[in-house]
């Protein structure tokens, strides 16, 4: 029984829900109006599947790092692309720092320490879980979510941000934390 190679368009299209939320929180304010999240994952899966055999990692994590670079490049092009901007290599440091920094956020609000292979695995799905149950989220909860737990803002930003009332966000981000639970409880079953 032949083995098919790893990695494979699989292994990269489990990374969609992943992707997609890394690019709602990273993709600039005046670009949303003319390109969405779902369409720079798209041109990062199709530049990640073009260029498979060059990734030279083992593993889910080391997977889901060479696809943060593609997608922060990919960020960084339609950046260049809609504002006419020159290479700035200050940019493209920031926003590979910022992507890492959310994705690790991300890892800990699953807390735990991953040792072996095996709890590392284990953790990757739960990222992955998590990351389409947040896609699943009503708009407005998900919003609200992920800025307060993933880009660290506080409800009074959020507030400011989304034009409601703090207690308004407080809600939303109750309702959409129980709606996760139940969609990563739903999963697990």
């Amino acid at each position: 029984m032949a083995h098919e190679a790893w990695p494979d368009r699989a292994s990269l299209e489990r990374h969609r829900a992943y992707l997609e939320l890394l690019a709602r929180l990273h993709l600039h304010p005046r670009l949303r109006s003319k390109l969405g999240a779902s369409d720079i994952v798209q041109q990062t899966l199709l530049k990640a599947a073009q260029n498979l055999r060059q990734f030279k990692g083992r593993g889910n994590a080391e997977m889901a790092g060479w696809l943060r670079r593609i997608l922060s490049n990919t960020l960084i092009d339609a950046v260049r692309e809609f504002e006419g901007a020159k290479r700035d290599v200050c940019l493209e440091r920031s926003l590979e720092a910022t992507l890492t920094q959310s994705s690790a956020r991300l890892e800990a609000s699953l807390q735990g320490s991953a040792n072996s292979p095996s709890e590392q695995a284990m953790r990757h799905e739960q990222l992955m879980q998590l990351s389409a149950a947040l896609g699943q989220l009503p708009e407005d909860q998900r919003q609200a979510v992920e800025m307060h737990y993933l880009q660290a803002c506080t409800v009074v930003e959020i507030a400011g941000q989304m034009a409601r009332t703090e207690r308004s966000v407080a809600g939303l981000v109750r309702r959409g934390l129980q709606k996760l639970r139940e969609l990563l409880a739903d999963g697990r079953d």
